[in-house]
């Protein structure tokens, strides 16, 4: 066993309690962290200033204090915690915790990384992009029984003006959108506003149905009340960037038009929601926080993204301009059966070659989402039978008979999944908090208790949120739903268990003696963690007359937020001992230019290329729009004698699936957001993996696949690296480096305006993996 811990050194403060050492920077394990942090997290303070990693963390302890109503004690322990980076609240509340803007409660919604909504009717839609325009991941689910109640559609909508945006002086703008009818013409005068943009869009879908016109509906839309690209967000942050908008209501329009005479199916019902994300990323960015989930039978949702990207004679690639704003989601079809072990085969086979159409077995997220009233593992496998038999809803109700049909079916509908799948529910927003096991000394269980109380505390803070909307409210009433996380889980066990772990791994982890007792003592430690969380959220639910979730673990997918401590992301191993980690930037983003000054190297992102497609190489070319800031990583525990023998990127397939599984059977009580990298000749042995786990009801859900990359793409978000080049790139930074406070040379490039809003709903690094082409 390892004793010598890999992490940073505590020291103590003036009253006796223990501080890390990093308590007013990032550790040196985190060199990432500098660049992330001021991107992603930090708040403008005035033209010049942003705020540091104390004032975030101030700001924030201090809203959640005053919404859960903290004692003292509680307060000093989310403190302590949250200084020493030891427990994290969400990335969202990270951005918008303890400002105004959160306080009011049309906003409340922007304090959650994750949400879910039944698409039964216009409204929905509206709502999306509501959440998607304050940050929030979006979760659709389409199938049948939901879209089924959308109206048909009877009007055909033609787009005949759009104005210019921003003519309007500011003194004259109005933020209420106003819709006026003249006969079958339609004037649409968008609001200045994130509830006007809104507005416009609902407005506009509900003219398709709307039965007062007698013919084809002529729309007329004024942008002049909408704030120009660059004007400052005051409120939330960021500043506004209405590129896309003008496009939005033609484009809705045509998917619309297409239907008349009928309801929307599932993938038009993808389109109209993903037309509206990709106008609030202002098409940016290849993908926005999306989950939407379709029925296994819906062959036209299974093969939503087929042929999405086309090839002509001369070998040159287009999008599908039609779908093109698929790209903005994860796909996933929803199983009400046990699939087959040929549907599995499929299902992974398509995985990877497209990236899209992971199986989600709704039976057991049903089953973990009614946790309590299945109370044994007896209740819950009699359960899984009968639903599995069609009689699920039949044996609720046998044996809860005084349950009313709303909750009925609210409790049957718990299989709404959020962007990266890690959280289950019906209408539901999340709240979501992080442990950083990477920071903590696996033999110091005080120290990890106090990590996961206040990881508990932070989430359950957010349940005195009321929600304005009633279909939301009253999923938090009767399902409120938490979800306490970790990253750093690969690190923490090999500091644990030695470089004799990571050799186990490597052999595929066999059910060998020594291979049982890292699996006891696995299980141990994430049952553990498990119950405190559940201890803690309970108490905290009574004391302040709080329905009790009855789920309160998860794993998210933690990228982003990871880098503020060097952890591996979740469960999942790191990319390797030693890599190139290499972060997006906008050109000439003053936080890139701070990383250039401190001595990182910057190049050009994949989507820079020269007149005959070959990636640009400086920077600073006039064609260069995105670049790539390269950071030179290595994992603390790399220095073990040994350790950077082991190649983690053979991992295979089955060992991932076996971890996974670990992880959802013993700390998860939602689901476990995981990425499983496989290679061609492993689909049938990770399919089998997976068949099993569904029919002997081990608690799989759900689980994205992807390919392995074996030759090298250029320019990827992370690029393995031996010790030798490691030390050379260091080297190198040292030399070009101009100044060691990142801080200092921040200041002196920032203009006065970032184009960030804090981070996405999602945080996962599959989403910057390259798509696949055919």
């Amino acid at each position: 066993m390892v004793r010598d811990i890999i992490k940073p050194k505590d020291i103590s403060d003036s009253s006796g309690q223990a501080i890390n050492q990093f308590s007013g920077q990032f550790p040196v394990s985190a060199p990432a962290a500098n660049p992330v942090f001021y991107r992603t997290y930090s708040r403008k303070l005035s033209d010049d200033r942003r705020e540091s990693w104390q004032q975030v963390s101030q700001r924030t302890i201090q809203g959640m204090t005053d919404l859960g109503h903290f004692t003292p004690e509680e307060r000093a322990l989310v403190e302590k915690m949250q200084q020493t980076m030891r427990c994290l609240p969400s990335g969202r509340w990270l951005w918008v915790g303890g400002t105004g803007w959160i306080e009011k409660p049309e906003n409340f919604s922007g304090a959650y990384n994750c949400t879910s909504t039944n698409v039964i009717d216009w409204k929905a839609f509206g709502l999306m992009m509501d959440l998607a325009m304050m940050g929030c991941g979006t979760g659709a689910v389409l199938e049948s029984k939901y879209t089924n109640q959308l109206p048909i559609i009877r009007n055909r909508l033609i787009v005949k003006h759009v104005s210019e945006i921003g003519t309007a002086s500011v003194e004259q703008r109005q933020e209420k959108t106003q819709i006026t009818a003249e006969g079958n013409q339609v004037t649409i005068r968008v609001g200045d506003s994130r509830q006007g943009w809104v507005a416009s869009y609902q407005g506009l879908l509900e003219l398709c149905t709307d039965d007062r016109f007698t013919g084809d509906v002529e729309v007329t839309i004024n942008l002049s009340h909408v704030r120009p690209a660059g004007e400052r967000l005051k409120g939330f942050g960021g500043m506004a960037n209405p590129v896309r908008l003008p496009g939005l209501y033609e484009r809705c329009a045509k998917i619309l038009d297409r239907a008349i005479g009928r309801q929307l199916t599932s993938i038009e019902g993808c389109l109209l929601i993903d037309e509206a994300a990709a106008c609030v990323v202002a098409g940016n960015i290849r993908r926005s926080a999306g989950m939407r989930q379709g029925g296994s039978e819906d062959t036209d949702f299974a093969g939503a993204k087929e042929n999405l990207w086309q090839q002509d004679a001369e070998g040159n690639w287009r999008i599908d301009p039609d779908r093109d704003a698929l790209r903005m989601a994860n796909h996933t079809r929803v199983y009400h059966h046990q699939p087959t072990a040929q549907e599995c085969i499929d299902a992974v086979r398509k995985q990877f070659y497209s990236g899209e159409g992971a199986i989600q077995y709704a039976p057991e997220a049903i089953a973990r989402s009614n946790a309590d009233i299945l109370t044994t593992s007896e209740l819950k496998t009699e359960f899984l039978r009968a639903y599995d038999a069609g009689q699920g809803q039949q044996w609720i109700q046998a044996r809860h008979p005084e349950m009313p049909l709303q909750e009925l079916e609210h409790r049957l509908g718990r299989y709404g999944l959020n962007p990266c799948g890690e959280i289950l529910g019906e209408d539901f927003h999340c709240n979501l908090s992080e442990v950083h096991l990477n920071q903590l000394d696996p033999f110091d269980y005080q120290e990890q208790e106090g990590a996961f109380t206040a990881g508990a505390l932070s989430v359950a803070a957010l349940l005195n949120h009321t929600f304005q909307e009633p279909r939301y409210q009253y999923s938090r009433e009767l399902d409120p739903i938490v979800g306490v996380s970790f990253t750093g889980l690969f690190d923490f066990f090999v500091n644990a268990f030695g470089v004799e772990w990571l050799r186990w791994w490597e052999a595929g982890r066999p059910d060998t003696v020594n291979g049982l007792e890292f699996k006891q003592k696995e299980q141990d430690y994430l049952t553990r963690w498990r119950n405190i969380v559940h201890q803690v959220v309970w108490d905290y639910c009574d004391r302040h007359d709080i329905k009790r979730p009855n789920r309160c673990t998860t794993v998210q997918p933690a990228g982003t937020k990871s880098l503020l401590t060097g952890a591996s992301p979740g469960w999942h191993p790191p990319k390797a001992q030693r890599f190139i980690r290499r972060i997006t930037f906008r050109k000439n983003d003053p936080v890139a230019l701070a990383c250039l000054d401190y001595g990182y190297s910057i190049v050009p992102s994949q989507s820079d290329k020269d007149e005959t497609g070959n990636l640009l190489n400086d920077p600073f070319d006039i064609r260069c729009t995105e670049w790539l800031v390269e950071i030179p990583v290595e994992v603390p525990w790399a220095v073990l004698p040994g350790a950077d023998r082991v190649e983690i990127e053979k991992f295979s397939a089955v060992a991932q699936m076996d971890f996974y599984m670990q992880v959802q059977r013993f700390y998860t009580t939602h689901n476990t957001s995981a990425t499983i990298e496989l290679r061609e000749d492993e689909i049938d042995a990770l399919a089998a993996k997976i068949y099993h786990a569904i029919e002997h009801h081990e608690g799989y859900i759900s689980a994205a696949l992807l390919a392995r990359f074996d030759a090298p793409f250029p320019r990827l978000p992370f690029e393995k690296i031996d010790q030798e080049t490691y030390e050379r790139l260091q080297r190198e930074v040292s030399d070009r480096q101009k100044t060691s406070d990142f801080y200092a040379a921040l200041t002196r490039y920032d203009s006065g305006e970032v184009a960030a809003e804090g981070p996405a709903g999602c945080d996962s690094d599959k989403c910057m993996m390259p798509e696949k082409k055919g």
